[in-house]
């Protein structure tokens, strides 16, 4: 694994691993000199792919949805996108990596449609990025479902905020399809 979206990927695997949800996660919307997904790619909904795995230790397989995002003009600047639920099944949670070198304070912003959500503030970062978490509650979830385009802001300086897109086409029936 040489990309950094490679390297991010084993990341995501390794941290949902020690936050006890244990899965790993692949692309969908992966830039071309990223290595395959570990898992398997169960189904496609938009720009949103179901990745299973049952991993070392765990009793039946596991699944996120997840999509991969480079910024137009920073291709250094990439985001995983992942939707997973918990382990015992009592909440969903968005999980974004984002790359060394942004500016934790800021946090995460978020606009779906043109409209100003709110801000995720990172919770931990490994070795390859930083990861910022929310938990889907419903107002948000519904937004996401509803919505055309998200633009996740992330920032190097205080002032300078880097949109990176990202498609919710299909994320709704992919929800649905999150088993």
């Amino acid at each position: 694994m040489t990309s950094w979206l490679s390297r991010t990927l084993a990341k995501v695997v390794f941290s949902v691993a020690l936050l006890g949800i244990g899965l790993t996660a692949g692309a969908s919307a992966a830039p071309t000199n990223a290595t395959p997904p570990s898992g398997t790619v169960k189904s496609t909904h938009g720009a949103w792919s179901i990745i299973c795995d049952t991993p070392a230790g765990a009793t039946s397989e596991q699944c996120v949805m997840m999509q991969n995002v480079v910024a137009e003009d920073r291709p250094e600047m990439g985001l995983s996108v992942v939707v997973l639920r918990t382990a015992d099944n009592k909440a969903e949670i968005l999980r974004v990596l984002a790359p060394l070198g942004v500016l934790l304070p800021n946090g995460l912003g978020l606009n779906v449609d043109g409209k100003d959500i709110g801000r995720a503030y990172f919770v931990r970062c490994f070795q390859d990025g930083c990861y910022a978490e929310v938990i889907l509650e419903k107002p948000l979830l519904d937004t996401l479902k509803s919505g055309t385009s998200a633009t996740f802001i992330v920032f190097q300086t205080p002032e300078e905020g880097i949109g990176i897109p990202v498609d919710l086409k299909g994320f709704a029936e992919g929800f649905a399809a999150l088993p």
